[in-house]
Parts: C-alpha cells; structure tokens; sequence
C-alpha cells in the first residue's frame, strides 16, 4: 500500500469545515495543529490592540487510491483555489508506524 499525506494551511476557524467535507470524500481521519507563520507579520494592530495571527494544519493520511477525491474535497471546502485562502499539498510517506488498526480492519 502506498500512502500519501495531504497537508493544508488554513485560517483558524475552517479547519472543522474542510475535515467534514474530506471525511466525505473518503478521509478516515485527520489531525489539526494551531500554528502561526512566520512570513507574516507576527501580530497585526487592530483597534490599537494586537491580534496574533494563527492557522489551522491540517494532516491528513491515506491510501494513494483516495489522494484526489480528498484533496479535491479539501481545496472546494477551504476555497484553496482562490488568492490569500490557504495552502494545500501532499507527499509520499515513508516508513510509517503507528496505523496498523487501519490495516487490520481492512483484512
């Protein structure tokens, strides 16, 4: 079995949104870190208070058969077609543990 990952970064808020639409799509699940960038400015001003600027990541794992229809349901939902709204890619794993349940339900 060949496994791929998805990795998308997104405005904190839209990570629950985009999660749902990929567990439709064929997802078995997904993991969400709070993070910031560090190619933008690290706090805005706002009304003279500052605001840290954050991201949801979202990691998801799967087999290489279902990588376009999730990745596909994770660029509609998070509109990462679009200027400004987020990024989205994926990869090869390799030398993965830790995920044997999945391969024993399957057999």
């Amino acid at each position: 079995m060949t496994t791929k990952a998805i990795c998308a970064i997104v405005e904190r808020g839209k990570a629950d949104r985009i999660v749902d639409k990929a567990k439709k799509a064929g997802a078995e699940g997904a993991t969400v870190i709070y993070g910031r960038g560090t190619g933008e400015k690290e706090f805005m001003r706002f009304f003279n208070r500052q605001i840290e600027s954050s991201k949801e990541i979202i990691l998801i794992v799967t087999e290489e058969h279902k990588l376009d229809p999730i990745l596909n349901a994770v660029i509609k939902a998070g509109n990462l077609d679009h200027p400004g709204a987020g990024i989205v890619f994926s990869f090869d794993i390799e030398n993965l543990h830790g995920l044997q349940h999945r391969l024993e339900v399957k057999k």
